[in-house]
């Protein structure tokens, strides 16, 4: 587990990150790193529940589980080791935290972790979401507050129990480590490297003001070929 000190981050800032949804982040991410990437974002449909979702953002608690088969160790260890995954999911300082939960089981979200009592308890603790490649259940009964991105909906937990907290996990083609830095939505995750964290807010203003001029000249009357143009060069002189 990462014991690096967590990047400065500001409530603004935090406001500003959570104002706009995750594609916007990419767009900013891509600013301020000097260009594209195919990396560093989750890959797939998932599902988002409940709705509608507000973007969520926090520093990674991982965490692995499985559902397929009861667990071997002793109920009374079971029993600390969710206590422990509690404890370590946990925000602690005002630190705001985002679980991301690997299901290891060769078919995942054969049972759920995620439903009514799991997102009320989360919330409880002040959690902002999850990522899993998990399964989510209780649609109709989830907290409204606490934000999920599942792999898939299924009706039962089975066996599931917490395997191990705290190590790397990997999610939808990304790779996340403690204490990495997540931003989420219903589109997925991207991952916010710290180098990059404090020039976001101007990065996410540059995107929104070089989308400007083609959405207006778009959604304008009289919409045509010569328009377009003439909205690309206004949108590639916004530095």
């Amino acid at each position: 587990m990462s014991t690096a000190p967590h990047p400065v981050m500001s409530e603004a800032l935090a406001r500003k990150l959570r104002s706009v949804d995750t594609p916007t982040i990419c767009n900013a991410l891509e600013l301020a790193m000097g260009g594209r990437s195919a990396q560093g974002f989750t890959r797939g449909t998932l599902v988002a529940a409940p709705q509608p979702m507000a973007p969520m953002l926090g520093f990674a608690r991982t965490a692995c589980i499985r559902a397929a088969q009861p667990s071997t160790r002793p109920a009374a260890d079971m029993r600390q080791l969710r206590l422990d995954y509690y404890r370590h999911v946990a925000p602690v300082n005002g630190v705001p935290t985002l679980v991301v939960m690997q299901d290891l089981d060769e078919h995942p979200g054969v049972g759920s972790f995620w439903g009514e009592v799991n997102s009320a308890v989360h919330e409880g603790l002040g959690v902002a979401g999850v990522l899993t490649n998990g399964s989510v259940r209780d649609l109709g009964d989830l907290s409204p507050r606490f934000s999920i991105l599942a792999g898939s909906i299924g009706p039962s937990h089975a066996f599931v129990h917490v395997e191990r907290i705290g190590e790397p996990v990997e999610v939808f083609g990304l790779r996340v480590a403690h204490d990495d830095l997540i931003h989420a939505d219903r589109h997925g995750a991207v991952l916010i490297a710290p180098q990059y964290l404090q020039a976001l807010p101007e990065c996410i203003d540059r995107v929104q003001r070089k989308e400007a001029p083609l959405l207006a000249a778009a959604r304008g009357p009289g919409f045509n070929l010569a328009k377009i143009e003439a909205a690309m060069r206004e949108a590639d002189d916004i530095h």
